[in-house]
C-alpha cells in the first residue's frame, strides 16, 4: 500500500477505500501535514478504523489559502466553455465510479450503499448542473434614463473560496459548493468533516484528473478545524466562505467573516415541521413521511423534526407510520437489504437516547423501537412516538436520528404557529388535498422552502437555503452560481452626435 493512501485492511474487501488519497492536496500536489500528525477516519458500524489521514495544522492552512490566491488570476481568465467541460468530465467520472464511491461513502459514514450510490447520482448533478451554469453568466446594457450615457453590467468571480462540508452528505455538500465555483471562476480550499474525508478527497482526485488546474481546488482535512479555518479567514487572501454546518458554528464563523466583510453562504441547522391534515391521502402522507424522516437514517438538516397530525386522523397516521418504520431492517450499511445504518458516532446514538427519553418522561408514548441496541456501532431503531408535547427538548432541537414524534392539533391557525413557533426556518412539509389551504399554508410558513404533498424537496436545479437561523443565501439551481459572482458596473458617457461631412 503506497504512502499517502487509506491504511487500514479487512474491512473493505473491494478495496475501494485503500485507492482515496489520504494526504493534503495543495496547489495540485499530494502533501503530508506540516507536522506528520494523521487521524483515523472510523466506521460508524463497528467503531472500528478504515483509513489514517493527514491531520492538518495552520500552517498548511496557510499554504493552501496562498495557493488558491495565487492561481485565481489564471482561473479567472479560463473560458465559461472550459470551465464547464471540466465539470462535464468530472460528472462523467463520478458516474462510472458510482459503485465505489458509494462504498467509500458507506465505510466511512455508514448509509447503506443503495443510499450511498443514490448520493454519488445526486452530487454528480451538481457538477452537470454547474457546468451549464457556467455558460449562462450574464451581463447587461442600458441607456441611462436622461439619455447622456450607458450602464454596463458584468459579472465576475469573488475570488478565493473557503468551503467548509458537513459529514451527512460528504459527497453532494461538496459538489454543490465546488461546482458553482469552478462554474465561476473561483479558486477554493474545501475541508471536509473529519468524520467523512475520504468521499471528498475521492472527489478532488477525480478533478485533477479531469484537468482542473493546480490550486483551483485545494483540500485540506483537520481535527482542528478552527485553528486551521480561523487564520484562513482573517488572512485577506479569501473573499468568500460558503458553509455547511450547525448553527451554533455558523454564527462564530459570520463573526470572523465580518472583520473582512467576506462573502457567505450558510446552510445551518433545521428544525423542520411535517403537517398532515384530515384531508391528506393518508397513503401519500405516510409515504412522504418515511422520505422525510428516514433520508440519511433522520441525519438531515431537512429532516421531519416535528410531525404534526390534525387530530382525527392521528392515531390511524401513527398506526401506518409505526408500522412502516418497525419493518426497515437495522444494521451495516454494507449488507444487504439493510435500510438503516448506524448514526454517525457515540455523541449522536447518545443524544438521540436522551430525547427520546426526555419526550417519554413528557407523557409521550412509543409505537416502535426507542432503545439502543446491544452490540457494537452507533445505532439506533427507527422509532415513532406519539403525544409528544410542544415542550419537549425534540420539539426545539435537531434529532438528527431516526425519531418520528407525533403531536396532534385542531386548527389551521394552531399549527401555523406552532410550526413557525422555532428560530429555524429552513423547510416544511404540508400535506392536504385542499388547494386554497395548501397556498394559505406556503404563504404563512416560515421556510425557505416548502414540500406540499411531497417529501423530497433538495434538487440540484432548484434553489436550497433557508431563512431565520438557517441560514443565508442559497445553493443549486440558477441562483447558487450567483453566490460566486460580484456585479460590476461600468458607467460610460454617452456617445457623442455625429460630426457632418
Amino acid at each position: 500500500m503506497s504512502e499517502g493512501r487509506a491504511g487500514v485492511e479487512g474491512q473493505d474487501p473491494g478495496g475501494a477505500v485503500d485507492r482515496v488519497p489520504t494526504d493534503l492536496f495543495i496547489a495540485g500536489e499530494w502533501v503530508p501535514a506540516g507536522s506528520g500528525e494523521r487521524f483515523d477516519v472510523l466506521d460508524p458500524a463497528t467503531g472500528r478504523p478504515i483509513a489514517s489521514v493527514a491531520d492538518a495544522g495552520p500552517d498548511d492552512g496557510r499554504r493552501a489559502v496562498e495557493a488558491a490566491a495565487a492561481a485565481q488570476p489564471e482561473l479567472a481568465a479560463t473560458s465559461p466553455r472550459e470551465r464547464a467541460d471540466w465539470l462535464n468530465a468530472a460528472y462523467v467520472a463520478v458516474m462510472d465510479r458510482a459503485d465505489e464511491l458509494a462504498m467509500v461513502m458507506t465505510l466511512e459514514m455508514g448509509k447503506p450503499l443503495a443510499e450511498a450510490k443514490g448520493e454519488i447520482t445526486y452530487a454528480a448533478e451538481f457538477l452537470r448542473h454547474f457546468a451549464g451554469e457556467a455558460l449562462r453568466i450574464e451581463g447587461g446594457y442600458q441607456t441611462a434614463p436622461a439619455g447622456n450615457a450607458r450602464f454596463l453590467t458584468m459579472r465576475q468571480p469573488v475570488g478565493p473560496s473557503l468551503l467548509i462540508t458537513p459529514w451527512n452528505f460528504p459527497m453532494a455538500m461538496g459538489t454543490r459548493k465546488i461546482g458553482p465555483a469552478i462554474a465561476a471562476g473561483c479558486t477554493s480550499v474545501i475541508k471536509p468533516a473529519h468524520q467523512t474525508p475520504l468521499s471528498m478527497l475521492a472527489l478532488v482526485e477525480i478533478l485533477a484528473e479531469v484537468g482542473v488546474p493546480a490550486g483551483a481546488v485545494n483540500a485540506v482535512t483537520t481535527t482542528h478545524a478552527g485553528e486551521v479555518m480561523e487564520p484562513m479567514i482573517r488572512s485577506g487572501l479569501a473573499r468568500k466562505l460558503s458553509f455547511t454546518g450547525s448553527t451554533k458554528i455558523g454564527k462564530v464563523l459570520l463573526e470572523q467573516c465580518a472583520e473582512r466583510v467576506m462573502r457567505t453562504s450558510m446552510e445551518l441547522g433545521g428544525n423542520a415541521p411535517f403537517i398532515v391534515f384530515a384531508d391528506a391521502d393518508l397513503d401519500d402522507a405516510v409515504a412522504g413521511a418515511m422520505a422525510a424522516k428516514m433520508r440519511n437514517m433522520g441525519e438531515a438538516c431537512t429532516a421531519a423534526n416535528r410531525i404534526y397530525v390534525e387530530e382525527p386522523v392521528v392515531e390511524e397516521f401513527g398506526r401506518r407510520l409505526a408500522q412502516e418504520m418497525s419493518a426497515l431492517t437495522v444494521g451495516p450499511g454494507t449488507q444487504e437489504g439493510v435500510k438503516v445504518g448506524p448514526l454517525i458516532d457515540d455523541a449522536a446514538q447518545t443524544k438521540v437516547a436522551e430525547l427520546v427519553q426526555d419526550a417519554v418522561d413528557g407523557g409521550a408514548q412509543v409505537l416502535t423501537g426507542g432503545e439502543v441496541p446491544d452490540g457494537e456501532g452507533y445505532f439506533y431503531p427507527p422509532t415513532v412516538l406519539t403525544g409528544v408535547s410542544p415542550d419537549a427538548r425534540m420539539a426545539g432541537e435537531e434529532i438528527f436520528g431516526p425519531v418520528a414524534p407525533l403531536t396532534p392539533f385542531t386548527t389551521e391557525g394552531e399549527v401555523l404557529g406552532l410550526a413557525n413557533d422555532t428560530p429555524y426556518g429552513l423547510v416544511s412539509y404540508v400535506y392536504t388535498r385542499d388547494l386554497d389551504r395548501a397556498l394559505r399554508m406556503a404563504e404563512g410558513l416560515e421556510a425557505g422552502m416548502v414540500g406540499l404533498n411531497q417529501g423530497v424537496v433538495s434538487n440540484p436545479a432548484a434553489p436550497f437555503g433557508g431563512i431565520k437561523e438557517s441560514g443565508l443565501g442559497r445553493e443549486g439551481g440558477a441562483l447558487g452560481i450567483e453566490e460566486f459572482l460580484e456585479v460590476k458596473y461600468v458607467g460610460i458617457a454617452g456617445p457623442r452626435p455625429a460630426q457632418e461631412g
